[in-house]
C-alpha cells in the first residue's frame, strides 16, 4: 500500500446508478458488479483511496448489498482492518438514525455524528460506477492550490448513449457536467442533452469535512435531497467550486450494452495496462487452482481468471473465476461470469452469463454486437 499526507477520510455510494443496468442488480448493486474478469466495481475506487493513503472509509449501502458484505468482508485486502478508522459498512437501520436513503443529502445526514466524531479535515465522496486508477494526491493538490471550497472531478468524453436516453426521476437517474471558467465551475448541468466531449461529472467530490457538515445540516432542515443539484448548483456564485480534469482511463458503465462494451475494451493491451498500471488494484482473493488448457483447447485474444478449466475454443472473451469450457464447445465474444458452464459442443456468441448458468451441450445462442444476450444468474439453458 502507497502512503500519502492525504488528510482526509472517504465516503462510497455503491447504489448510485443501479437503474441503469438492472439486469445485473437483481441480487446485488453497482458496486458488486463483476468486472475485467476477476474484479467487482467498487475494487477500482477503493483501492484508489487507499493507494493515496485513506484508510478511513465509510461505504453508506441502500439495498441489495449482501453480495457486497461478503467480497468486502472486514477490508482486510485492502489492509482497511485497522481498531481506529478502517472500512465502515453502514446498512440501513444500522442504528436509528440510518434508513433508507433516497438521496445523498439524507445519506450523509444519517451520519453527521460520525462526521463531527472523525478527526480529517477533508472528505471523498465517490460513486462507484466507473472503474478507474484514480490518483487522489493529484486531486488534493489541485484543491489546495486552487483555495477551493469544494473540488469536482470530470473527464473530457461523450455522454454515453445510456444516459442521453434516460427519463431521470431519482438521484440514480441524475448526472451532470460542468461550465467551467478558468478551472471554476460557473454552471452545474442536470441531464444534459448535448452530444460531443463534454466536462462530464465523475461524481467524485473533495470537501472540507467541516464545510460538509454545515451544508448539510442546512439541506436536510430545507427538505433537499440532491448534494449536486440543491447544494452545489445553487451556490456557485458563494461557494469557490472547481474542477479537477482527470485524463486516465476510466470505463463508466450506463446500460448492459456499454458494460459489454467496457469490458471487452481490456482485451485491448493499451487499455488494460492504462487501467491497471498505474497503482495496484485489489480485490478478494478467491482461494483456486490456475487455470487448466485441456486437449485441442484453444484460446485467443481473452482474458481468463483463475479456477477456469477450458477444453474447448474460446475468443475475444472475459472468462470470470471458475467457468468451464467443455470439449467441442465454442465460445466468442462473450462475457462469462464466475462458474458458468459451457458444455460439450454448445456455441455462445456476443452472450453475458451472470454467476452459475449452466448452457446444455448441444445448444447454439447467439447475440449481436449491438444487443448481447443475458442470461440471469443460477439459470440452466
Amino acid at each position: 500500500m502507497v502512503n500519502s499526507n492525504i488528510d482526509a477520510l472517504g465516503i462510497i455510494f455503491p447504489n448510485s446508478y443501479d437503474n441503469r443496468v438492472p439486469e445485473l442488480v437483481s441480487e446485488r448493486l453497482m458496486a458488486s458488479i463483476p468486472f475485467a474478469s476477476r474484479y467487482r466495481m467498487i475494487d477500482f475506487l477503493l483501492s484508489s483511496m487507499v493507494n493515496c493513503g485513506i484508510d478511513n472509509i465509510s461505504v453508506i449501502v441502500r439495498k441489495n448489498y449482501r453480495s457486497l458484505m461478503r467480497h468486502l468482508g472486514s477490508g482486510r485486502t485492502w489492509d482497511l482492518t485497522r481498531k481506529n478508522g478502517g472500512l465502515n459498512i453502514v446498512p440501513p437501520y444500522a442504528e436509528k438514525t440510518v434508513k433508507v436513503y433516497s438521496g445523498r443529502v439524507e445519506a450523509l445526514a444519517s451520519i453527521l455524528e460520525f462526521l463531527k466524531a472523525q478527526k480529517e479535515k477533508y472528505v471523498i465522496i465517490a460513486d462507484t460506477n466507473i472503474a478507474a486508477n484514480f490518483d487522489f494526491n493529484a486531486m488534493f493538490k489541485s484543491h489546495i492550490e486552487s483555495g477551493a471550497d469544494v473540488t469536482i472531478a470530470y473527464k473530457k468524453e461523450e455522454i454515453p448513449y445510456g444516459f442521453m436516453n434516460l427519463q431521470a426521476t431519482t438521484t440514480s437517474e441524475l448526472y451532470y457536467t460542468l461550465n467551467l471558467e478558468e478551472g471554476r465551475v460557473k454552471e452545474i448541468q442536470i441531464n444534459p442533452k448535448e452530444y460531443g466531449p463534454q466536462n462530464f461529472s465523475m461524481n467524485i467530490y473533495l470537501i472540507s469535512r467541516e464545510l460538509l457538515i454545515e451544508k448539510i445540516a442546512d439541506a436536510y432542515v430545507r427538505g433537499y435531497a440532491y448534494f449536486e443539484r440543491d447544494i452545489l448548483a445553487p451556490q456557485l456564485d458563494t461557494l469557490k467550486v472547481y474542477g479537477y480534469e482527470f485524463t486516465g482511463y476510466s470505463a463508466r458503465i450506463s446500460d448492459i450494452k456499454n458494460y459489454f462494451d467496457e469490458n471487452m475494451k481490456l482485451l485491448d493491451d493499451e487499455n488494460l495496462d492504462a487501467l491497471f498500471g498505474p497503482s495496484p488494484v485489489y480485490t478478494k482473493v478467491r482461494d483456486d487452482n490456475p487455470t487448466r488448457y485441456i486437449g485441442a483447447a484453444k484460446v485467443k485474444n481473452a482474458m481468463v481468471a483463475d479456477g477456469c478449466v477450458i477444453e474447448g475454443e474460446v475468443e475475444n472473451s472475459i472468462l470470470f473465476r471458475g467457468v468451464k469450457v467443455g470439449q467441442g464447445a465454442k465460445v466468442k465474444n462473450c462475457i462469462l461470469m464466475q462458474d458458468t458452464v459451457i458444455e460439450g459442443n454448445a456455441e455462445v456468441e456476443y452472450m453475458i452469463t451472470d454467476k452459475e448458468v449452466t448452457i446444455t451441450s448441444g445448444k447454439s445462442l447467439k447475440g449481436s454486437d449491438s444487443f448481447p444476450v443475458f442470461v440471469a444468474p443460477y439459470r440452466t439453458v
